[in-house]
């Protein structure tokens, strides 16, 4: 099973973009999708194909963040959010269980505006990390994908030192990515790839993605426990669309 995830910066921009061809030649099974910033209505029924189940979690605020699942096997059951009003306001959240796992597609808060927000992303990292320690508890597999909006390690982001202070690399965040990994979720990408320059986002100034000048902060993890499911994990550097790109995983299943 091919699962995908891409924070399209916006699902109209993006199907201005040519997304709409990317998705018919992605043979993908689950593709999650970020920051849609829109209504499913307001995607002028693009997504009205047959076979597949749209789930799609807009925020309370128009224009704003949003994400949408979709996926060619039928969801068991579905959640928008982790029953948390201070966070699920915000379309960020959707939850699908399958047969043989539990996928998490999130689209984590960024913590550049004040510290206030800062102090809201971690608010929500641990709201979230209680919820799939709830989950994890069930004994399928639990996997998350989206936007973190953190580099983990220094390997994850082309100039470190320069974003020690910049939300996204900040201490306190790189910690509970940390605490993340030490509760037993194990980042797949580098289940197969410790390269350095493996980047997911870039910045639309100086030319970045055009110099690979990126930081990776999308992500497909796992539990330890199930970790052996993962068949390959991957960037796909080459599409475009949004200054993000797609990463996926591959599953046995």
């Amino acid at each position: 099973m091919r699962i995908i995830s891409w924070n399209v910066n916006g699902i109209r921009a993006a199907i201005r973009n040519g997304f709409m061809d990317w998705l018919d030649n992605e043979n993908a099974e689950i593709i999650c999708l970020q920051e849609v910033k829109a209504t499913l209505e307001q995607t002028d029924s693009a997504f009205d194909k047959d076979g597949c189940t749209v789930i799609w979690n807009d925020a309370s605020r128009a224009g704003y963040s949003g994400v949408a699942t979709l996926s060619k096997p039928q969801p068991l059951n579905i959640w928008k959010g982790f029953g948390i009003e201070e966070f699920d306001h915000e379309g960020r959240i959707i939850l699908t269980e399958y047969d043989k796992f539990f996928l998490y597609n999130i689209y984590f808060p960024n913590g550049q505006r004040d510290q206030e927000r800062l102090d809201y992303k971690l608010r929500f990292y641990d709201a979230f990390l209680e919820h799939a320690q709830e989950i994890r508890k069930r004994g399928k597999a639990v996997i998350t994908c989206g936007d973190f909006n953190t580099a983990h390690k220094e390997i994850d982001l082309k100039n470190p030192k320069a974003n020690e202070k910049n939300s996204g690399f900040l201490p306190v965040e790189r910690a509970w990515m940390d605490k993340f990994v030490e509760h037993g979720y194990v980042d797949t990408f580098r289940m197969f790839n410790r390269e350095p320059d493996q980047y997911s986002w870039w910045t639309y100034r100086f030319g970045a993605r055009k110099k690979n000048v990126g930081w990776r902060i999308d992500y497909f993890f796992i539990d330890e426990e199930h970790k052996d499911m993962v068949r390959t994990a991957f960037i796909d550097q080459q599409v475009m669309g949004s200054d993000h790109c797609p990463v996926g995983i591959e599953l046995d299943v």
